[in-house]
């Protein structure tokens, strides 16, 4: 206790002693807040690592998705690629000996088989070629004389597109070849096999219609059959 003065009498023991105590209690309370922050942090440290860890192991099985996608595409690329080869060579095989079977098993009975019919060509010329500005235009053969010439288109499988394309560039004949402008114009698909219905639109378009079977072909038109022409006669 103060006295007058303002000065304080001595702590008695058992002041002391309370203020001791409600350190020590003081303490033990900090230490408590302590432990707990401590065991929180440790308890939120230990999640953090678990969901970084979490994340690194999704992030490692992403990549291996990734890796497996990656593989996968460049192995079905490659399978691609491998049966684009395959159906190239095939179709080179198929169309280039086959072509070359038909142009010439066609120019060997073709002369024969128009005469029978009324067109009396003498000679034949094969893969006749024309640059026409920037396109340049293929014909497998012409059967010629002084006065007509067949055109003929040979197609190891005959298709509507074919025939429609090839009417076309008939129309347009007497350009490509200005050298036999002046003659009669006719036009002939020759094929292995057709597609459908093909022949008879070939026949409704005035073309002659060849099929090869063995080693023989044959026009397939009906007797009687008028073909149109092209050109300055048609």
């Amino acid at each position: 206790m103060a006295d007058q003065n303002g000065h304080r009498d001595p702590a008695t023991p058992e002041e002391i002693w309370n203020i001791l105590r409600e350190a020590a209690e003081n303490r033990k309370e900090t230490d408590r807040v302590l432990k707990r922050l401590g065991e929180e942090t440790d308890r939120q440290m230990q999640e953090n690592d678990r969901r970084m860890q979490e994340t690194d192991r999704r992030t490692q099985e992403n990549d291996r998705h990734m890796q497996e996608t990656d593989r996968r595409m460049q192995e079905t690329d490659r399978q691609m690629q491998e049966t684009d080869l395959r159906l190239r060579k095939r179709d080179e095989l198929f169309n280039g000996q086959w072509g070359k079977l038909m142009e010439s098993l066609v120019e060997g009975d073709l002369v024969n088989l128009l005469r029978r019919r009324g067109v009396a060509v003498d000679h034949t010329m094969t893969n006749a070629r024309k640059t026409y500005g920037e396109r340049r235009w293929e014909f497998d053969i012409l059967a010629v004389n002084g006065e007509q010439v067949v055109v003929v288109e040979v197609k190891t499988t005959l298709k509507v597109e074919d025939v429609d394309y090839f009417v076309e560039r008939l129309q347009s004949f007497p350009e490509l070849m200005p050298e036999f402008a002046d003659r009669r114009t006719y036009g002939v698909v020759a094929y292995l096999k057709a597609d459908g219905s093909v022949t008879v639109h070939a026949g409704r378009q005035g073309l002659y219609v060849i099929r090869a079977t063995g080693s023989s072909a044959s026009i397939t038109n009906a007797e009687g059959f008028t073909p149109r022409t092209f050109g300055v006669a048609s």
